[in-house]
């Protein structure tokens, strides 16, 4: 997991993560992303266009408000496998790059 200094404007979600693939589709369509931080477990997943002619920064964005601390990242790439990246940086972005994680098991 490489963080990257974050811009100003994001300094209001401070955890944000893109998901570059290596087994799945190049830039992880469809991975699902759950950020456990200050007892609250978060779900997102990665999107690219929402409506005609239009695309969204695929990075996925979690407003973690006061918590200083998150436990862990969970991504369930497109390809079935399912990883946790633990105890990240707050206010920061992170690259999580397939295959770099710890193998974690298959969640309900």
């Amino acid at each position: 997991m490489e963080p990257t200094p974050p811009s100003e404007s994001s300094r209001k979600a401070p955890g944000a993560a893109e998901a570059p693939a290596t087994k799945s589709n190049r830039d992880a369509i469809g991975a699902r992303v759950r950020v456990k931080a200050g007892g609250r477990t978060l779900i997102d997943e990665v999107r690219s266009g929402s409506s005609y002619i239009s695309n969204n920064d695929m990075r996925v964005h979690f407003g973690l408000g006061s918590t200083t601390k998150v436990d862990w990242v969970e991504v369930r790439w497109p390809s079935g496998l399912v990883e946790k990246f633990n105890n990240p940086k707050v206010d920061t972005f992170h690259t999580l790059k397939e295959g770099t994680g710890t193998p974690a098991p298959n969640p309900p």
